[in-house]
């Protein structure tokens, strides 16, 4: 029974965290409830493993992680193609949520290569330190900081580029 509570209470304490993250590198709420739950569920048939259980937490990102990659190499090697009879560009969303900031940051971050939008999102939006981010990602410290600058760049650069595009339309 103790153990239920063990699991409830890791649960209760990483969920939140591993599903942002993992609605980082996905950008789909489905998908990242399934990476945290495949998480979860790896840690209770694997966790018994892990020597020092202060290291949970980044076990935990970095599972996930794991799980990511496998599932985006895969997808890539056998894509998923839907056929529906709706017209391709429709979209229930209304214009106006398009302009949110939050929300162009985050589509802006989809663009990105994987290999840059794990270490920006758990720098970013997970406030770790380029230590614990090389651990999670199992990269070099020096790589994690390059990454990362490039990614940087490379947001940068959409950004100008959606701003000069916004700016054309206004003129």
């Amino acid at each position: 029974m103790s153990n239920n509570f063990a699991w409830a209470g890791v649960v209760d304490q990483f969920y939140g965290p591993l599903y942002r993250f993992a609605f980082r590198l996905t950008g789909s709420e489905a998908d990242a409830c399934d990476l945290v739950q495949e998480t979860f569920y790896i840690w209770i048939h694997k966790g018994s493993q892990l020597q020092d259980i202060t290291k949970l937490k980044g076990w935990l990102f970095t599972t996930l992680h794991r799980e990511f990659l496998q599932k985006h190499r895969r997808a890539t090697r056998f894509p998923e193609v839907e056929f529906t009879g709706e017209e391709a560009g429709t979209s229930a969303a209304p214009e106006a949520l398009g302009r949110l900031d939050g929300q162009k940051a985050a589509a802006l971050l989809q663009e990105l290569d994987e290999v840059f939008r794990a270490p920006l999102a758990l720098f970013y939006l997970e406030d770790y330190a380029y230590e614990e981010i090389a651990t999670i990602l199992e990269l070099p410290l020096g790589t994690v900081k390059s990454r990362l600058s490039r990614g940087v760049a490379q947001l940068r650069l959409r950004l100008a580029r959606d701003f000069e595009m916004e700016r054309g339309q206004h003129e």
